[in-house]
């Protein structure tokens, strides 16, 4: 009879994938530091910050000039849209696909993934682009928009007021480019908007993780339930 020899670790045939596995055996003993080692290591490539705050699916660069192509209209629409913005000297602060995204929540909405706003609606934009240009960039970096205009439908899918900011496009759902802590992208916006919000009339939020929200449509502050007495600007 051929005796076998085993090892620590042994390959065999992964029925489920077709790949060959490893398998411990009795008596293998990996040193606990050697864990916490791996552990950390595969904690640096976890996202961070803007990184955590993923696109919602079907609204990527590659989904809005898919939706470009579809619709002459949209597309006479954007190059309007975006000689507005040339003309109000805010053009190329963000791209103009991140301004026309509409909600996070458009397809659980049945929304539109993009839309250009009404043209009566588009000065709302400039001074909340303004102040993104002047107070939020020099504090925290360049940031990314999430979510702006709201159709009326998706507004009310999405529990907002009648005259919501982002209904009324005045308001920007933004997370920062880089991976800046949380505290000290919370700080750095605190003290921007006390210090220039009232001018520009700043509304100011903050979700979970690195997400917060920028209008100007009344000076106002809050946190992530909504209340004006959990905003971490209080602190």
């Amino acid at each position: 009879m051929q005796r076998r020899t085993c090892t620590p670790a042994q390959a065999s045939a992964d029925p489920i994938r077709g790949r060959r596995s490893f398998k411990s055996y009795p008596g293998t003993i990996i040193p606990k530091r050697i864990i916490t080692t791996a552990l950390a290591a595969l904690s640096l490539l976890m996202p961070v910050g803007a990184k955590a705050q993923s696109t919602a699916p079907g609204q990527s660069k590659a989904d809005y000039l898919a939706w470009l192509a579809k619709s002459p209209e949209s597309r006479q629409n954007v190059r309007e849209f975006r000689a507005f913005l040339a003309e109000r000297r805010v053009a190329g602060l963000l791209p103009v696909w991140q301004l026309v995204r509409t909600s996070s929540s458009w397809r659980e909405c049945s929304a539109e993934r993009f839309e250009v706003p009404p043209v009566d609606l588009w000065a709302n934009i400039v001074n909340t682009l303004a102040f993104v240009k002047h107070e939020v960039q020099p504090a925290i970096g360049e940031v990314e928009a999430l979510s702006t205009f709201r159709n009326a439908h998706l507004n009310d899918c999405s529990q907002g007021k009648p005259r919501s900011a982002h209904r009324m496009f005045f308001a920007m759902d933004l997370v920062p480019a880089s991976d800046i802590d949380r505290g000290e992208m919370i700080a750095r916006l605190c003290a921007a908007h006390a210090e220039r919000g009232p001018e520009y009339r700043v509304g100011l939020g903050f979700y979970s993780g690195s997400r917060f929200h920028i209008d100007t449509s009344g000076f106002r502050k809050w946190g992530t339930d909504g209340r004006g007495a959990t905003s971490p600007c209080n602190r």
